[in-house]
Order: structure tokens, then C-alpha cells, then sequence
């Protein structure tokens, strides 16, 4: 109980603007479909050409909709952007939710922490987070996407830390270790991600082992 009113108290400080609940009107309902579509589809879009692949004309035609369709939905490039943005940051957090609980609902006697580090290691293997790569380095030298993707990457990161002390409240005492482990993870799982073609599966996993190691060694249970 207490891990699922977490997942809707983090999944609702996460969510996109226009995103609510399920319109009882067919023609809404129908309307929040396609709009949802055209997102995937932008998100396919980034991780298999890039930022410079991200337009109207190709989204529409990959989601299969009319040119008016997305007229109606984002009127320009920079509109379609700022909702993919919002979209991307959303799913990574739904998806990692979701993994992390089910570990926890199917493990016995394992750290939470071990559950959470690995968890996340599997996060960032997903399209969503290749998409989140596309954008962020195209953040770097276009201001138009910075604009919205900054405000959108720190509301992801506060989200991410004030709830952590609710996941793990054995850490209470040693709050900020309990951050310090936690972008420690991030850094690494990230450097891992984009050395994988080089490193190969053995030194990554060696990698992996060293890093939760060492996560773990920052936790001092009080005597």
C-alpha cells in the first residue's frame, strides 16, 4: 500500500500539462488517444534519428495521422517538443516505478536498495531513456529545447529526492548519504550505459557489483 501511494503521489508531480484523467467523452477520449500516439511516435522518432529527426512531418506520418491532426494537437515543432519533453520524464519515472515495485512485491530478505539501484540500471537500458539522451544532448547548444527541457529534468530530479526518504526510511538518520548513493548510481549507470560498446558485459558487470558495493557501504545501521 504504502509503495503504491508513492507511485500516484510521484506519477502526479511528474505529469504533463493536459495530461488528467480519463475524459468520460468518447470524442475526448478518442482525441487523447491520438495524442498519445503522436508522443510515441515522436519518442520512436528521437531514438531512431535523433533531435534533427524529431519534426511535425515525421511524427505524423509515423503515427499514422493527418497533418491537421497534429496541427490541432501542436500547432509548431517547439509545441510538439515541449509535450515530448514532458512525456519522456513521465514514462521514465511510470516505468522505473513500476519495475522497482514489482521487485520489491516478489523479493524476499533483499535490500531495498539493491532492489532500487538495479532497478534503475534497467531503466536506463529503455527506449525512453535513449530518447532522454537525445534530448538532453541537443539541450546543450539549442536554447529553444533548453527552455523546456531544464525545468522539466529539475522537477524530475526534486521529485526523485524528496520521495526517496518515503521509499527508504532506514536512511531517515543518514539523509544525506542516502543522496550521495543515489546520484552516485546515476552517474554511473549513465557512464555505463554510454561505454557499454566498449567495455562488453563482463567489465560492466564487474562495474555494477563495485558500484552497489559501494552504495551499500554508505549505509551505517544505528547500533
Amino acid at each position: 500500500m504504502a509503495g503504491t501511494t508513492m507511485q500516484k503521489r510521484m506519477l502526479a508531480a511528474m505529469r504533463p500539462n493536459g495530461m488528467g484523467e480519463v475524459p468520460e467523452r468518447w470524442q475526448q477520449r478518442k482525441s487523447a488517444q491520438t495524442r498519445l500516439k503522436m508522443l510515441e511516435a515522436a519518442v520512436d522518432c528521437l531514438v531512431e534519428s535523433g533531435y534533427q529527426g524529431l519534426t511535425t512531418a515525421q511524427v505524423a506520418e509515423r503515427a499514422s495521422v493527418s497533418r491537421g491532426a497534429m496541427h490541432h494537437h501542436f500547432a509548431t515543432r517547439m509545441d510538439l517538443v515541449a509535450a515530448v519533453v514532458e512525456h519522456v520524464f513521465y514514462q521514465r519515472m511510470r516505468l522505473f516505478l513500476e519495475d522497482y515495485l514489482a521487485s520489491m512485491a516478489q523479493a524476499r530478505d533483499v535490500l531495498l536498495i539493491d532492489l532500487a539501484t538495479q532497478a534503475h540500471w534497467r531503466s536506463v537500458q529503455t527506449r525512453e531513456y535513449a530518447a532522454y539522451l537525445e534530448l538532453a544532448v541537443a539541450a546543450r547548444t539549442d536554447a529553444e529545447l533548453d527552455a523546456a527541457f531544464e525545468p522539466a529534468a529539475r522537477r524530475f530530479d526534486e521529485v526523485w529526492t524528496a520521495e526517496m526518504i518515503e521509499s527508504f526510511p532506514q536512511w531517515q538518520d543518514q539523509w544525506q548519504a542516502m543522496k550521495l548513493g543515489s546520484d552516485f548510481a546515476i552517474a554511473v549507470h549513465s557512464g555505463l550505459l554510454l561505454h557499454r560498446p566498449v567495455f562488453g558485459p563482463e567489465r560492466i558487470e564487474q562495474v555494477l557489483r563495485l558500484s552497489l558495493d559501494a552504495i551499500r557501504a554508505l549505509y551505517k545501521p544505528v547500533a
